[in-house]
């Protein structure tokens, strides 16, 4: 009798130990998904929401090992810097199978350089556009030919004018028009955070680079090599256009949003996740060429001169917050997808 009671009392732990394991394993359901590419901007949202709960993923960056959630359905990913980390977190996140990722929108988060023809120090950009700086061909501008205005052209092309066949599939993306509006519409009245250097900076700039921050709708730029110039910046203005069909409008530069949208379309493809969930907001840490009669060199070794870089994060948090209370508020309404009012 001892012996029986003994199974049953070996089998009643087994089950409820592997009840447990079941349970453990049972994918976390996200709302809502931050992407930040390093400590600071994540630092932002960890600041202001209650994102109490650590869970570890295997593969993430070894600087940034796990996800923070709150109970509300919010979490943050941290990749690290540049389109590598980026792809290799994402992708460690989404086929850990941790996280019920199939109805979460994703928020990708993150300074970057501003164009002054379309924003200004502190400014808060929502991409529709997501255009990759670094396929393209190179000559040094010195040995290029006279007729280019700097050394760049698309690969397989004959010239900086012809816009290339999309081999890579990952040259440009486009984002959910929808997402994009609704975005916008919340955020475009916040009262954005300044500061007295980065009004000092922005000062010899005309046109939008020498206003107050404001939000935007303009497109983002990805490579790994930082740039700096008036003439680069006019190639960037150019190449936005050239793979946009003249839709796109170049005004910000950074290095990992290819990358991150890459592999959550390729997750969308699995069955993973929905790249139409996906929003962009970048904000101005600094200009992406001098004022006129400035220095291109001075601009990009001095950067961090210009005073904007505690702002762009504060402006990070203030204007993406308002798209992210609303969807964890009424989820109702956004489970199965944008509303259209």
């Amino acid at each position: 009798m001892r012996f029986h009671t003994r199974l049953a009392v070996a089998a009643l732990s087994a089950l409820v130990l592997c009840t447990s394991a079941a349970q453990a394993a049972t994918p976390i359901p996200v709302k809502v998904m931050i992407v930040s590419l390093f400590g600071p901007e994540g630092g932002v949202w960890q600041k202001n929401l209650p994102l109490t709960e650590s869970i570890p993923v295997p593969g993430l960056s070894p600087d940034y090992p796990a996800i923070h959630c709150s109970t509300s359905g919010i979490c943050l990913l941290t990749t690290g810097m540049g389109e590598v980390n980026a792809a290799a977190s994402v992708s460690a996140l989404v086929y850990s199978r941790q996280f019920d990722l199939r109805k979460t929108y994703w928020l990708v988060a993150g300074i970057a350089g501003i164009n002054p023809r379309y924003g200004t120090l502190g400014s808060a950009a929502w991409a529709h556009y997501l255009v990759s700086w670094g396929l393209q061909w190179e000559l040094d501008s010195r040995e290029a030919p006279k007729s280019w205005p700097t050394g760049y052209t698309g690969i397989n092309t004959t010239g900086p004018d012809q816009k290339p066949p999309l081999d890579y599939k990952t040259e440009v993306f486009t984002l959910n028009a929808a997402l994009l509006d609704r975005a916008y519409a919340l955020s475009k009245t916040v009262q954005l955070a300044d500061a007295p250097e980065a009004q000092k900076a922005r000062r010899p700039y005309p046109g939008p680079g020498g206003q107050p921050p404001t939000v935007l709708q303009c497109d983002t730029l990805s490579g790994d090599t930082w740039w700096s110039g008036t003439l680069l910046g006019e190639r960037a203005e150019a190449w936005t256009k050239l793979l946009t069909d003249g839709k796109g409008k170049y005004c910000t530069t950074q290095q990992e949003d290819n990358a991150t949208y890459d592999v959550l379309e390729r997750a969308t493809s699995a069955g993973l996740a929905d790249d139409s969930r996906i929003a962009v907001l970048r904000t101005g840490s600094d200009f992406d060429r001098p004022p006129p009669g400035g220095n291109d060199a001075d601009n990009l070794l001095n950067y961090q001169q210009q005073g904007a870089f505690m702002i762009a994060l504060e402006n990070l948090y203030r204007s993406g917050n308002p798209l992210v209370q609303a969807i964890v508020t009424h989820w109702p309404a956004w489970e199965n997808g944008v509303p259209q009012n």
